[in-house]
C-alpha cells in the first residue's frame, strides 16, 4: 500500500467520529433553542397573567413579534410565539423537556390533545430516534390508537407505556397495520408476492411501521422436512423481545388453515432455529380481513405466540379507528360478561 493512501475502514472510522460529533452538536444546539423558547413562553405567560387579558395579550404578542422579527428574522411570528406559550403550559418544568427532541418535534407533539398519547410519542421518538418526518407519519397513521386497540381487548394507555424490561409481544403488535407507503390501490387486484415485493422495496418504512427493535432477517425463508419444502414470507428479529418474528402475508380473509400453517412455522423455529438466549418466536398473519371467532376457536386460550392483524393500504380516518376500538371494547365486554356468568353458576 502506498504511503499516501489509507484503507477504507480507517477512513470510515474517522468519518463516523466526525459525523457523530456533528450530530451531537446539532442536537445540542436544537435543544438549547427549545429551552430558550420554553423560557420565552414562560415570560410571556407571566407577563399576560392568568386572567388572559385578551386585548393586552394580543397587543403584547403583536409588539414582541414585530421587534423580534426585526432583530432575529424568521421564527418569531405570532403563531410561533403562541406555540412557545403552549410549550410552557404543557411542560410546566423545563427539566421535563427531552434533550433528544428538536423544536420541530415539539411543534408536532403539542398538536396532540391526549396527554397519554403525547407522552407515548415523546418516549417513542427518543427510544427509536425518530426524525420529525417519521414522527409526523406515526401521528398521522394513529400509531398510538392502533397499538391501543390491538392489545388483547383489555388495553389501557398505561400498559402501552410499559418500560422495556417487562415488554411483551402484545405491547408491540398492532392491529391494523397501515401500509399506505406501498402505493397499492385498494381496488387493484394483486397477489401475495406483489405485496411481499412492495414491502421489501419499502423495507425501511415497513420497519418503522412494525415498531421498535425490528431487524430484517430473510424473505421466503425455506424450511424443509420429510421431503417437503415450505417458505415463510418474511422473517425479522426483534432485539427488545429477543425473538424471531415470522410474518405470513394473506391478500384475502384469514382462515383456520392460515393459523395452522403459522403454528407449524413457529414449532419448527422453536425446535430447530432458536439461538441460545432467544425467547420463543412469535408469528404474525397479516390479512385484509379476519373473523375473531376463527381466531378464538383455532388458537388455544394460552396462545402467546401467534397474532393476527389486518392491514390497510390507506391511512384510516379517526371515525374508522373509533369504530374499530369500540368494536374491540364491545367484544371484550361480551366475553367478560359471559365469563362472569359461568363463574356465578
Amino acid at each position: 500500500m502506498a504511503k499516501n493512501t489509507i484503507d477504507s475502514n480507517f477512513y470510515l472510522t474517522v468519518k463516523n467520529i466526525i459525523d457523530s460529533a456533528r450530530a451531537k452538536a446539532y442536537k445540542a444546539v436544537n435543544f438549547t433553542m427549545v429551552e430558550a423558547y420554553w423560557n420565552v413562553g414562560k415570560l410571556i405567560n407571566e407577563k399576560i397573567g392568568s386572567d388572559e387579558r385578551a386585548e393586552y395579550g394580543t397587543g403584547l404578542i403583536d409588539n414582541l413579534s414585530t421587534r423580534l422579527t426585526k432583530d432575529f428574522g424568521k421564527g418569531f411570528d405570532k403563531t410561533n410565539l403562541s406555540r412557545m406559550r403552549q410549550l410552557n403550559l404543557l411542560f410546566l418544568n423545563v427539566d421535563a423537556l427531552r434533550q433528544q427532541l428538536s423544536w420541530s418535534h415539539y411543534r408536532l407533539i403539542m398538536k396532540i390533545e391526549n396527554e397519554a398519547a403525547r407522552s407515548f410519542y415523546i418516549d417513542e421518538s427518543v427510544k427509536a430516534n425518530w426524525s420529525t418526518r417519521q414522527l409526523e407519519r406515526q401521528i398521522n397513521s394513529f400509531y398510538f390508537e392502533r397499538l391501543l386497540s390491538s392489545k388483547n381487548k383489555k388495553a389501557v394507555s398505561g400498559e402501552i407505556l410499559t418500560k422495556e424490561p417487562n415488554i411483551s409481544p402484545m405491547d408491540i403488535i398492532k392491529d391494523p397495520y397501515v401500509l399506505e407507503f406501498l402505493g397499492l390501490s385498494h381496488n387493484q387486484d394483486f397477489f401475495e408476492n406483489d405485496l411481499e415485493k412492495a414491502l421489501i422495496t419499502h423495507i425501511q418504512k415497513f420497519l418503522l411501521e412494525l415498531g421498535r427493535g425490528f431487524t430484517f432477517e430473510a424473505r421466503q425463508k425455506l424450511i424443509s422436512f420429510d421431503g417437503e419444502h415450505f417458505y415463510i414470507d418474511l422473517v425479522f428479529y426483534n432485539y427488545i423481545l429477543k425473538c424471531f418474528v415470522l410474518i405470513d402475508l394473506k391478500t384475502g380473509k384469514l382462515t383456520h388453515q392460515d393459523l395452522g400453517q403459522m403454528q407449524m412455522y413457529i414449532n419448527y423455529y422453536t425446535q430447530e432455529l432458536m439461538n441460545d438466549g432467544d425467547n420463543p418466536p412469535i408469528g404474525i398473519v397479516l390479512c385484509t380481513d379476519k373473523s375473531e371467532a376463527v381466531v378464538k376457536y383455532t388458537l388455544s386460550k394460552e396462545n402467546i405466540q401467534i397474532f393476527t392483524s389486518k392491514y390497510k393500504l390507506y391511512l384510516p380516518t379517526e371515525e374508522e379507528l373509533r369504530r374499530e376500538i369500540e368494536s374491540e371494547r364491545n367484544l371484550f365486554i361480551q366475553e367478560d360478561t359471559l365469563l362472569k356468568g359461568r363463574k356465578a353458576r
